[in-house]
């Protein structure tokens, strides 16, 4: 029988190992889609952007984004905590 606990946080883990992909998505997206009118586009960036402009706006003047980096680091260290190992 599961916990409820396990089942919160299994969902959790899910849900962070998919935003994972959808920044993985982005960043494959933003090199290869200059139409930003693209329905998938503006899904994923109205998804990722409130997320990654507030690390953004954490970060140095640089010229390389490392935003969704940090990003998948925190998300990947959330995901570890959850499962209960570090």
């Amino acid at each position: 029988m599961f916990r409820t606990g396990d089942v919160v946080a299994q969902t959790l883990v899910t849900i962070l190992q998919l935003y994972n992909i959808i920044i993985l998505i982005r960043v494959v997206m933003s090199w290869l889609v200059r139409d930003y009118s693209n329905p998938i586009f503006r899904f994923v960036y109205t998804i990722t952007e409130p997320v990654l402009g507030r690390i953004r706006r954490l970060l140095p003047p640089m010229g390389l984004d490392l935003s969704p980096i940090i990003l998948y680091f925190i998300i990947n260290i959330l995901i570890r905590l959850l499962l209960g190992g570090v």
